[in-house]
């Protein structure tokens, strides 16, 4: 296997744009103008690969329904159109929505398809991570569910386990029902408690259908969750639940929407605690998958001030060498910002200033909100792992 990471990247995958909607291209475009700022981009080892296959229907239609890509073609050229989820707030029809959306679909493929080939250890695709698309229904800005279609040619490919962690403030909805019946793929999903956020679900009782039972594996936080919270809840339940299903690739979402900023959610984090998070990821992977990682991009509302950090930061880890949090952004990246007229604070450091260190989750003492919903979820999902909810080394 290469020790390379290649990342997919390339301006067409900007062409994924809703017009005025939170959804924004600029924040991927900011994010590669940053890590290339950076110097992540020009490591050794690193392969910057342009995305040029679109996913064709053979591959899209192993997770979608041919009609709702019929739908998804039809719906720019009819002023009427209706249903399927789009032409809504959260997803309005665009010009070229089949072609840029099949294209970032496309480009997580080719990223799983590195790993798992060998020609990479770790790949990326940022532009990725869009979670909630159903099988025929557009959902929470998404069009085309591009990690399930990844991770349904994963399968194709051969892969026998596939582990799927998403760290978006959303539940990772569309990639849980896509694999609910299928033993061969873990979903875990960190996020606020679906009782205060979109999509509604996400409950700890989500476990997966018959003959898949413990293969969903849902961890909702409450709001206003911190970073020493939030790692203490992830670290309670990720590598245990990893580790006893022993996945041979790991795919994540990387939703960089749990920042304190967010104008969309309720947490707390700061690019600091999501920094240890793809750490911890990049760890897992080594682990326990020979370093085999995909990681896609996913949510992320606060434009300039969190995701091109955080995805730079995220890039950094896939590519080698995390970036010192002290580091001060680039002059040049700053002037870029300012050039865009963005109205956003732009920030000076790689850094929130925080500490995400945490005490691991113990099953004795006072518990608390984050506690009792660490204990909701082990007691609910680890029995069905063969794993003991109350055993902490578990």
């Amino acid at each position: 296997m290469s020790d390379d990471t290649v990342v997919v990247w390339d301006e067409s995958l900007l062409a994924y744009d809703m017009g005025d909607h939170p959804l924004d291209p600029v924040r991927v475009e900011l994010t590669f103008a940053l890590a290339r700022e950076l110097g992540v981009l020009d490591r050794p080892g690193v392969r910057v690969v342009k995305p040029e296959i679109i996913a064709d229907d053979s591959v899209l239609t192993r997770v979608h329904d041919s009609a709702y890509l019929a739908a998804v073609r039809a719906a720019p050229r009819d002023p009427l159109f209706a249903g399927y989820g789009l032409g809504t707030s959260d997803n309005p029809v665009f010009e070229g929505m089949h072609e840029s959306s099949a294209l970032i679909a496309g480009a997580t493929v080719a990223a799983a398809e590195a790993v798992w080939r060998g020609d990479a250890r770790r790949a990326v695709n940022v532009a990725g991570g869009l979670h909630h698309a159903m099988p025929a229904r557009a959902s929470g800005f998404c069009v085309y569910n591009d990690p399930a279609v990844a991770i349904a040619r994963l399968l194709d490919l051969g892969a026998e386990r596939i582990a799927y962690v998403d760290v978006d403030v959303h539940h990772g909805d569309g990639v849980q029902q896509i694999f609910w019946d299928d033993p061969r793929v873990l979903t875990v999903s960190l996020h606020e408690t679906p009782l205060a956020l979109f999509p509604g679900t996400g409950f700890p009782d989500e476990t997966g259908g018959p003959g898949a039972q413990g293969t969903a594996v849902n961890m909702p936080l409450p709001p206003g969750v911190d970073d020493t919270a939030w790692q203490r809840a992830f670290h309670a339940i990720v590598p245990s639940v990893l580790r006893a299903f022993r996945p041979q690739v790991l795919v994540s979402q990387c939703g960089a929407d749990g920042h304190r900023l967010d104008p969309l959610a309720d947490l707390n984090l700061t690019v600091d605690g999501q920094r240890a998070t793809y750490l911890a990821m990049r760890a897992l992977a080594d682990e326990l998958c020979d370093g085999r990682w995909v990681a896609t991009g996913g949510g992320g509302y606060a434009l300039v001030e969190v995701v091109p950090r955080a995805w730079s930061h995220l890039l950094a880890v896939a590519t080698g060498a995390p970036i010192d949090p002290a580091t001060l952004t680039p002059p040049g990246w700053r002037d870029l910002v300012a050039s865009r007229r963005l109205g956003r604070e732009v920030p000076l450091r790689m850094t929130d200033d925080a500490d995400p260190s945490y005490e691991p989750w113990q099953p004795t003492g006072e518990p608390n909100a984050v506690d009792r919903a660490i204990a909701a979820t082990r007691k609910t999902v680890f029995p069905l792992l063969g794993l003991d909810p109350h055993d902490p080394r578990d």
